[in-house]
């Protein structure tokens, strides 16, 4: 077993003071979101609290939709059909709305990816099991973080992802941690999370995006952080004047160096701020999406009007 190194990321930084926003609108007159703003993106997201899935025009309307009870993770795969978790399995769907592949598990699920030979990375929360299966819903593959039989219960683990050299990023909400472990699950290096880690994306040069919740009361923030655990970038509610961070979920960095954020709306607070939000690096807000009575809480999202082929790691999510 290799040993662990433990990163511990500096406290929040309030920076309000320095957020950038658009010279032709006063920080008075921006106000919490109730619609798009701006010129949209389409996009496919999940709505956890509704049980779906859907996707949605760049003017802002739900034009596709599906069942999946508690999704907190989707792909829209190169051949246009939606991967995306049920609660206690994975679905593969069409836009005729055939399942075109299916997993089940005993295990709350709350992160999925279809790998580059085709088979579906899987992390099963409760179990403490990442996972890889093939076409056919067959294990190749399986790593326990925990010892059989235990049950690390509902927060154990949120998004995980298997990167590019083998190794695994997994989200320990509960303990608010981001480990990285090695293609045989021995931990390599921990980043502290403060409010509880629900996403994570390694970044080509090195960094980690992270999205925090509101554990333990913290203020929900996303940052990224350097291999050594140094922060380098963070936004939290205090640099986005008029915008509320409830709890931050799905993230995807764009080319352009942009964040798109899910801000989920749970624990009390549906309806009360952007479903979604687009920054800037200097934190300056150029889209936000919120349509309160199509959905109602959204885990993550995937914008549709960036390229790339997501089994094979090009789109950042």
């Amino acid at each position: 077993m290799k040993s662990i190194t433990r990163v511990l990321i500096s406290p929040i930084l309030l920076a309000g003071a320095f957020a950038h926003l658009n010279a032709s609108e006063p920080a008075d007159s921006i106000q919490p979101a109730t619609q798009q703003e701006r010129a949209g993106h389409s996009f496919a997201c999940c709505d956890y609290t509704s049980g779906k899935v859907l996707i949605v025009s760049a003017d802002g309307k739900v034009t596709w939709e599906h069942p999946a009870a508690h999704c907190n993770d989707l792909w829209v795969l190169p051949n246009g059909n939606l991967l995306f978790g049920t609660g206690h399995g994975v679905k593969e769907v069409n836009r005729n709305k055939e399942v075109i592949f299916s997993y089940e598990s005993k295990s709350e699920i709350y992160a999925c990816q279809r790998l580059p030979n085709g088979n579906t990375f899987i992390a099963e929360c409760n179990a403490g099991r990442l996972i890889e299966v093939d076409p056919k819903g067959q294990l190749v593959k399986q790593i326990r973080l925990l010892p059989e039989g235990k049950d690390g219960g509902h927060g154990y683990m949120r998004n995980a992802r298997k990167l590019k050299n083998g190794h695994y990023l997994v989200t320990h909400y509960a303990e608010s941690v981001v480990r990285q472990y090695d293609s045989e699950g021995a931990p390599i290096t921990e980043f502290a999370a403060p409010g509880g880690p629900h996403s994570a994306i390694r970044l080509p040069n090195g960094n980690t995006l992270i999205a925090c919740g509101d554990q333990n009361k913290e203020p929900a923030h996303v940052f990224e952080c350097d291999p050594q655990g140094n922060t380098v970038w963070q936004v939290t509610s205090e640099d986005l004047p008029g915008i509320h961070l409830a709890f931050m979920s799905g993230l995807q960095r764009l080319p352009n160096g942009n964040t798109v954020m899910t801000n989920w709306l749970g624990h009390g607070r549906l309806g009360t701020a952007p479903h979604a939000i687009e920054v800037t690096p200097d934190k300056k807000v150029v889209w936000t999406f919120a349509d309160h009575e199509a959905m109602k809480t959204i885990s993550t999202i995937q914008l549709l009007d960036i390229p790339g082929d997501v089994t094979q790691g090009e789109i950042l999510h």
